[in-house]
């Protein structure tokens, strides 16, 4: 049987029908997880699999990078109680023109059945976000700010000595100046600063469907 080419489109498709299917699914091997990141790679693995049947297209993993490389995607799945996950550090750059890829992110809410001791998850929100909404929210509209006021490099700089942006002096300096070349696009994610980026989706929750680039799927 040949296989479909898997694009962007089958994929928010597919993300749609999934996620229907399996909030309606009891499984007996959640029962009593409560560890996020189990339920996360549990979800990530049966999406995979699901899209494995129909589907021809290079997988990924968070061991090689992201999930669709070819489309240029990654997955996130995430809990509706505190919605956020961990991304690879590149550079603060990120934080400024985004992450340099889409993501689908699956925002679920677990509960456990007792008597038939499984448990479910009822996807409450499918999100597709294209990359060139991954950036952060507040350092992306607070710099457009400052580029509407006739800001200059200088202002650039010490507002992101204010956001404690995570960049060396040359390094910054650049940025600036791309900044000032090229103004960024406003983000809608919440990045935190750490080791490995923390992005939080509440704002992308809110506004999926109002917002260019940030599509409801499900």
């Amino acid at each position: 049987m040949t296989k479909t080419k898997l694009t962007i489109e089958f994929l928010k498709e597919e993300a749609k029908k999934f996620s229907k299917i399996e909030s309606q699914h009891d499984e007996p091997s959640l029962f009593g997880v409560t560890d996020g990141k189990a339920v996360g790679t549990y979800l990530e693995h049966k999406f995979q699999s699901y899209l494995r049947h129909r589907y021809d297209y290079v997988e990924g993993s968070s061991a090689k990078g992201i999930d669709f490389p070819e489309l240029g995607v990654d997955m996130k799945v995430t809990s509706i109680k505190q919605p956020q996950s961990s991304c690879p550090f590149k550079s603060a750059k990120q934080k400024i023109f985004g992450l340099g890829y889409s993501l689908i992110v699956f925002v679920y809410e677990k509960t456990d059945d007792n008597k038939k001791r499984t448990g479910r998850l009822d996807i409450r929100h499918t999100i597709y976000i294209e990359k060139h909404r991954t950036a952060d929210f507040q350092t992306t509209s607070g710099l457009r700010k400052i580029l509407d006021n006739e800001g200059n490099l200088d202002d650039i700089l010490a507002y992101f000595e204010e956001r404690m942006i995570p960049a060396e002096e040359i390094q910054a300096r650049k940025l600036a100046e791309e900044v000032l070349n090229n103004p960024p696009e406003i983000g809608y994610l919440t990045i935190s600063n750490a080791l490995q980026w923390r992005l939080q989706y509440s704002r992308v929750i809110n506004e999926a469907g109002n917002i260019d680039g940030i599509i409801r799927v499900h």
